[in-house]
């Protein structure tokens, strides 16, 4: 019979195990944000319609660290997280917020939460109903008791190109292009409602099933509404200017040439109030 013996370095059971997070850091260097990134959790997202959709997000949690510790604790990152359960909505952000910052005695956090985000949309004329889906994120920070917000989606739109319609005898090209809006509010929007002010503003709107009576009105709604790259982050920047809860705002747009092999770009960011 062997008898197991504990290596001469190793703790026994009774005795505590180091903390090196806690060790003191004589460096006089303080981290910004240190924390989790790219953290797959399953979520339920409340939609427009109040109904629970069933999502896999990637979160980032951090804080910042005073220049004295020499580490954070990143097992509590994911403690906050899997806390607060599944279903998850802007609303109950600032709660996390503040456990991160009372569980790792920081003074700022920050959580991200990246998306896939589905919208069941019809068909113009068939009605024929599929998913489309869309990226979303929600980043939040707390510096002390103040919380900001910031919301973001992705939305992938058609453009036809004003120039080419121009000079053209017939046709003109057009192309997928990709809107990203990032707002602050004053209260709540929906991810519903800044997609729908995106879409309003391009040539036309992306759908994930047409027939071909769709095909022919989405391709004539589009050569009837062309849009520069600069035309469409305009229009998205008025609507933003005409909605009472944005208090701040940045939209880029990106158009996937067709006819080049480089995309288009513009970016309009409202002063911050």
């Amino acid at each position: 019979m062997v008898t197991p013996t504990s290596h001469p370095s190793s703790p026994s059971a009774t005795t505590p195990l180091a903390d090196c997070q806690n060790q003191q850091d004589t460096r006089q260097l303080k981290i910004d944000k240190v924390g989790v990134r790219g953290l797959s959790y399953p979520i339920e997202v409340l939609d427009k319609a109040c109904v629970k959709q069933h999502t896999i997000a990637k979160f980032d949690l951090t804080v910042d660290l005073p220049h004295q510790f020499k580490g954070t604790h990143m097992s509590r990152f994911v403690e906050v997280l899997n806390a607060h359960g599944r279903l998850v909505h802007i609303d109950n952000l600032p709660v996390m917020l503040k456990e991160l910052q009372k569980k790792l005695h920081a003074e700022a956090a920050h959580i991200t939460m990246e998306f896939p985000y589905f919208i069941e949309k019809e068909a113009p004329v068939t009605k024929a109903k599929g998913l489309v889906d869309y990226l979303a994120r929600f980043e939040a920070e707390a510096h002390g008791k103040e919380v900001s917000y910031i919301v973001t989606v992705v939305v992938p739109v058609t453009t036809l190109c004003p120039c080419s319609k121009a000079i053209s005898a017939y046709g003109a090209h057009n192309q997928r292009g990709y809107v990203t809006l990032s707002v602050r509010m004053a209260k709540t929007i929906w991810i519903e409602d800044m997609i729908a002010l995106i879409e309003a503003s391009a040539s036309s709107e992306i759908f994930s099933l047409l027939k071909r009576p769709d095909e022919k009105a989405v391709t004539e709604r589009a050569y009837d509404n062309p849009v520069f790259v600069e035309d469409l982050v305009r229009n998205v920047a008025l609507r933003c200017n005409q909605h009472p809860d944005i208090t701040w705002y940045k939209v880029e747009a990106e158009n996937m040439e067709s006819i080049h092999n480089h995309a288009a770009y513009a970016c309009i960011e409202s002063s911050p109030n």
